[in-house]
C-alpha cells in the first residue's frame, strides 16, 4: 500500500511547482487558491472601508471627494460579497466537502477549476477598473437608473462592473452545479442524506439555491447592458420603461443571496460545535428542515427591502409576514445549537471561540433584520446606518467569524499544521471587540437619523462621536487580522506534524492523515451512521454497522469491490491536470473586457476584435477541453 501511494503522489508531482498549481484540478489545491485569494481581497477590501471611515470620522472632512467615495462605498461593497464571502465559502467547500462525504474528488474536476480561474479573472477584471481611472459608483446594488443610463454614470465605469459580475456569476453557477452532483452521486456507501453531515447539507441547500437566485441577477444585467449600448430603455421612464423592476430583480437575487452567504457558515457552526462540545449535534434533523425552510422562504421575501417604493399596503403587509416567518427556522437553529452545548464538556479553543461568537453576533444581527417586517419601523430605519449595522453583525459578525472558525478548524487538513493557539486567542478577542466596536455604534447614528452613502455629514447633526468611536473600532479590527496573517506565516514556517484526527473529530475527513494525500482515501469508508468516525471510535467496540441487513449487504459488495482482499484500491484515478479551464476562463473574460472596451473614447476601438478573439479562445478551449484524456497517464494510477 505505502509503495502504490508512493508512486501515486509522485505521478503528480512530476511537474514544476507554478505549473503544477496553474493546471491543478484537486480540489483540495483550488480550495487553497480561492482561500488565499478571498483573503487578499478581504484585505483590499477592509483597506477601501478604512479609507471610508477615515472620511467619515468627522463633519465635513475633505480626505475624499464624493465621486470618489462613492467609487470606494461600490468597490468595497462589491467585492465584499462576490469576491470575498462567496469564494471563501467556496474555499472550504473544495477544502473540506470530498473528505467528508468519503469521495476522492468532486464530479466534474476541470469544471471546478474553470470555476476558480472564472472567479479569479472576474474579479481582476473589476479591479482594473482602478488602473483605468473608471470605477463604478452607484453602489454595490446597482439601481437603475444610476447603472443604467449614461447620464447618471458617464464612461465604463458601470460596464466594468456588470460585465465582471456577469463573470463572477458564470463562476458561482458552474461550482453550484459540480458540488449538487458530487453531494448527490458521491457520498461514501452507508452515507445516506440524512447521515450526511450538516455542513454537507448547507452546501447541497446554497448549491440549489445558487442555480435558483443567479438567473434573475443575470437577466438584470443583461437589461442594464443594453439599454447602455443599445438603449433598450428598460428602466427609462421617460420612453416606458420602469426602474423598480431592476429592485426587484436585484432583490429576488439579493436575498436568497443572504442565505446563500450564510447558510455555509451556519454548517460550519453546526461540525465545530459538537466536536468542541463532546456530544452529537441537537436535533441535527431539524437543523437541516430549518436550512430547507430558510432556503424556501428566502424567495418570498424580497420586497421587504422595498417597503418604501410605494407597492401598497397588501404586498408590504405580505412580505411583512414571511418576513416574521423567515426567522423562525433561523430560531430553531439557534435553540439547537445552545442545546448542544448545554451539558457538554466544552473545550473553548480558537475554532469554538469564534463559532460561539458567531452565533451570538447572529442573534444580534436576526433581532434588528427581524425587526424590519415591521413596516413603519423600516419606514423610519430605511437606506440609515441602523440598516448598514443590521448587515454588517450578519456579513461580518457571522459570515467572516464562522470563515475564521473554519480556519482554525480545518487549517491542519490544508497544511498538515496546526495554528497557535495563543495567537488564535488573541486574533478572536482583538476581531470581536474590534468588530462590536465598529459596528454597534451605527445603531446608534442610524437611529439618530444618519443616512448611508452620504460622504459628509455637517457639525450640528450630533453624528460626529459616534463616527470617530467608529472609526477606531474599524482600525482596531484591521489590525486584529495582522495577528491571523502572523500566525499563519509562523505557523507555515513549521515542520508539517498535525495529527489526523487533532481535534477528536466527528467525521470523515479526520480518519485520513494531515494534509490529505492526493487521492484522498485509498479505500472508499463504510459509514455505519450519523458522526461516522465517532461511531467507529467510540462504539460498542466492535463497529457493528447502524443499517438494515440490506442495506449492509450492499455496502459489503461494494466495499470488497474496491478493496478485493490483497490491500491495494481497485482503481484509483487522478485526473489529468489541464490548462483548458485556464484558457476558457481567459477567453470569457476577454469577450468581457471587450465589450467593455467598445465604443468608449478613454479604452479605443478594440472592443469587437477583443470580443471575438475571446469567442475564438473559448471556442478552440472547448475543443482541447472536451478531446482531451480525463484521467492522467497509466503510471499516475493503480489498478
Amino acid at each position: 500500500m505505502a509503495e502504490a501511494a508512493i508512486r501515486l503522489e509522485q505521478a503528480g508531482y512530476r511537474r514544476s511547482a507554478l505549473v503544477e498549481w496553474l493546471t491543478t484540478v484537486d480540489h483540495k489545491k483550488i480550495g487553497i487558491l480561492y482561500y488565499w485569494t478571498s483573503i487578499i481581497y478581504l484585505l483590499l477590501a477592509g483597506f477601501l472601508a478604512l479609507l471610508m471611515r477615515i472620511q467619515l470620522a468627522q463633519p465635513n472632512m475633505n480626505f475624499l471627494g464624493p465621486k470618489t467615495y462613492n467609487e470606494v462605498m461600490t468597490m468595497h461593497g462589491t467585492m465584499m460579497i462576490f469576491a470575498v464571502a462567496m469564494p471563501l465559502n467556496a474555499a472550504f467547500f473544495n477544502i473540506v466537502v470530498p473528505l467528508m462525504i468519503g469521495a476522492r474528488d468532486v464530479a466534474f474536476p476541470r469544471l471546478n477549476a474553470f470555476s476558480y480561474w472564472s472567479f479569479l479573472f472576474g474579479s481582476l477584471l473589476l479591479w482594473s477598473s482602478f488602473l483605468f481611472g473608471h470605477v463604478p459608483d452607484a453602489g454595490w446594488t446597482g439601481y437603475a437608473n444610476l447603472s443604467s443610463s449614461s447620464l447618471y454614470s458617464a464612461g465604463p465605469g458601470l460596464d466594468f462592473w456588470n460585465l465582471s459580475l456577469q463573470v463572477l456569476g458564470i463562476s458561482s453557477i458552474a461550482g453550484a452545479l459540480n458540488f449538487f452532483v458530487t453531494i448527490v452521486n458521491m457520498r461514501a456507501p452507508g452515507m445516506s442524506l440524512m447521515r450526511t453531515p450538516v455542513y454537507v447539507w448547507m452546501v447541497l441547500i446554497t448549491a440549489v439555491l445558487i442555480l435558483l437566485a443567479f438567473p434573475s441577477l443575470t437577466v438584470g444585467l443583461f437589461m442594464i447592458m443594453f439599454d447602455r449600448y443599445f438603449s433598450t430603455n428598460f428602466f427609462n421612464p421617460v420612453h416606458g420603461g420602469d426602474p423598480v423592476i431592476w429592485q426587484h430583480l436585484f432583490w429576488i437575487f439579493g436575498h436568497p443571496e443572504v442565505y446563500i452567504l450564510v447558510l455555509p457558515p451556519m454548517g460550519i457552526i453546526s461540525e465545530i460545535l459538537p466536536t468542541f462540545s463532546r456530544k452529537p449535534l441537537f436535533g441535527a434533523p431539524f437543523v437541516i428542515f430549518a436550512g430547507m425552510a430558510i432556503a424556501f422562504l428566502s424567495f418570498f421575501v424580497w420586497a421587504h427591502h422595498m417597503f418604501t417604493v410605494g407597492l401598497g399596503p397588501l404586498p408590504n403587509a405580505l412580505f411583512a409576514a414571511s418576513t416574521m416567518l423567515i426567522g423562525i427556522p433561523t430560531g430553531v437553529k439557534v435553540f439547537n445549537w445552545l442545546a448542544t452545548m448545554w451539558g457538554g464538556s466544552i473545550d473553548f479553543k480558537t475554532p469554538m471561540k469564534f463559532a460561539t461568537a458567531a452565533v451570538w453576533l447572529l442573534m444580534v444581527g436576526g433581532v434588528t433584520g427581524v425587526m424590519h417586517a415591521t413596516v413603519p419601523l423600516d419606514y423610519q430605519q430605511h437606506d440609515s446606518y441602523f440598516v448598514v449595522a443590521h448587515f454588517h453583525y450578519v456579513i461580518f459578525g457571522v459570515i467572516v467569524n464562522a470563515l475564521l472558525a473554519a480556519t482554525y478548524y480545518w487549517f491542519p487538513k490544508m497544511y498538515g499544521r496546526l495554528l497557535d493557539e495563543r495567537l488564535g486567542s488573541l486574533h478572536f478577542w482583538l476581531t470581536f471587540i474590534g468588530m462590536n466596536l465598529t459596528f454597534f455604534p451605527m445603531h446608534f447614528v442610524g437611529l439618530d437619523g444618519m443616512p448611508r452613502r452620504y460622504f459628509t455629514y455637517s457639525a450640528e447633526t450630533g453624528w460626529g462621536t459616534w463616527n470617530l468611536v467608529i472609526t477606531i473600532g474599524a482600525f482596531f479590527l484591521g489590525l486584529a487580522q495582522v495577528v491571523l496573517l502572523v500566525n499563519v506565516y509562523k505557523t507555515l514556517r513549521q515542520p508539517a506534524a498535525a495529527p489526523a484526527d487533532p481535534w477528536d473529530g466527528r467525521t470523515l475527513e479526520w480518519t485520513i492523515p494531515s494534509p490529505p494525500p492526493a487521492y484522498n482515501f485509498a479505500v472508499i469508508p463504510t459509514v455505519r451512521g450519523s458522526d461516522a468516525y465517532w461511531i467507529e471510535k467510540y462504539g460498542d467496540g466492535h463497529h457493528t454497522p447502524a443499517v438494515s441487513d440490506v442495506t449492509q449487504r450492499r455496502e459489503t459488495r461494494l466495499e470488497q469491490r474496491d478493496n478485493p482482499g490483497h490491500g491495494l484500491p481497485a482503481g484509483v484515478h487522478l485526473p489529468k491536470p489541464s490548462w483548458w479551464p485556464m484558457i476558457v476562463s481567459a477567453g470569457l473574460t476577454a469577450m468581457a473586457a471587450g465589450m467593455i472596451m467598445h465604443g468608449t473614447e478613454t479604452l479605443g476601438p478594440l472592443g469587437f476584435p477583443i470580443v471575438g478573439l475571446g469567442t475564438l479562445i473559448v471556442f478552440f478551449g472547448l475543443l482541447g477541453w472536451h478531446f482531451e484524456p480525463a484521467i492522467e497517464h497509466e503510471e499516475a494510477h493503480v489498478s
